[in-house]
């Protein structure tokens, strides 16, 4: 089975990016190319433990939604 490994450095402290990661201004910001937004739950600022935040976008001509829930939130 082929492996592929993918590795990103980032000149940021744990912390930042870790906030980053989970941040839906950021998130929106990035994916401008297919207007998707924060429609429902959490619509801005850093998501947090048991926040959920449902997404709409447009791919490939369909308009789609997804919830996602944080159940678990650690950072070390």
């Amino acid at each position: 089975m082929p492996i592929i490994s993918l590795k990103t450095y980032i000149n940021a402290d744990k912390q930042t990016v870790f906030d980053l990661a989970r941040s839906i201004d950021l998130h929106q910001i990035s994916t401008k190319h297919t207007n998707e937004k924060a429609i429902a739950g959490r619509l801005s600022g850093l998501i947090e433990l048991n926040e959920t935040v449902t997404w709409q976008a447009r791919h490939f001509g369909i308009t789609q939604k997804l919830t996602s829930k944080i159940t678990i939130l650690n950072f070390k």
